[in-house]
């Protein structure tokens, strides 16, 4: 498990999308299946992103108190012998919850690593809730045309290099690359997609009340107003 700080904090601006005080965690885990109700993390990085140059990084492998299946460790190269002798969830979580603190949360595909974190934290009684941003639908917005806009194919096409795919850090620093492409054409573009990402967006009612909305639960179910 490591911190690793790169540079200073600061911030980012530019005229008509603003960037000011506005911070990123992008996220990226490993897991035991694709199920957060059941299935657990087994390594976790987390990319601190001031919209312009990466601030720090942390990573760690997480023991998930549970077996790996084969075909898991076959496709991330992490092994129940790798995961032993490192922290459980709840050993990482307030460092997580801290570090991630007041940042919006990026990832790509970011519905599976931040199900499967919030799904953890539920395990520990805690409600963890960060706003969120998704590459994935980022690029298909900004840059359109791309056969396939997943991590790999996309980072091929746009000539990103993947050290290490399918491991955490590997695969987060491809998308902090990837963000700061985004970046750069939404300010080319003078688009808003990155930059109203700070904030609820889309409701017409004046009526609603965006704090109620992003604390309603992340369930299927009816809501009564």
């Amino acid at each position: 498990m490591f911190i690793k700080p790169v540079g200073k904090t600061g911030f980012f601006a530019f005229t008509s999308s603003i960037f000011v005080a506005i911070m990123y965690a992008i996220v990226d885990i490993e897991t035991t299946g694709g199920n957060p109700q059941k299935d657990k993390i087994t390594e976790i990085a987390v990319v601190i992103h001031n919209g312009q140059k990466v601030i720090c990084e942390f990573t760690t492998l997480i023991n998930p108190e549970c077996r790996i299946p084969h075909h898991i460790s076959s496709l991330t190269g992490i092994t129940n012998e790798m995961v032993a002798g490192s922290p459980k969830f709840f050993e990482i979580a307030k460092e997580l919850v801290e570090l991630t603190k007041d940042h919006i949360f990026v990832a790509h595909n970011v519905a599976f690593d931040y199900h499967f974190i919030r799904s953890e934290f539920q395990r520990l009684g805690y409600d963890y809730r960060r706003e969120q941003l998704c590459t994935v639908r980022l690029s298909r917005k900004i840059l359109p045309g791309h056969q396939s806009y997943s991590l790999g194919r996309l980072c091929d096409d746009l000539k990103i290099s993947i050290n290490g795919r399918h491991r955490a850090m590997g695969d987060a620093a491809a998308t902090s690359c990837l963000f700061e492409m985004l970046v750069q054409e939404e300010i080319r573009n003078n688009t808003n997609y990155i930059s109203g990402s700070g904030k609820t967006t889309g409701i017409k009612n004046p009526l609603l009340d965006p704090e109620k909305l992003k604390s309603l639960p992340e369930v299927p179910g009816v809501y009564y107003f």
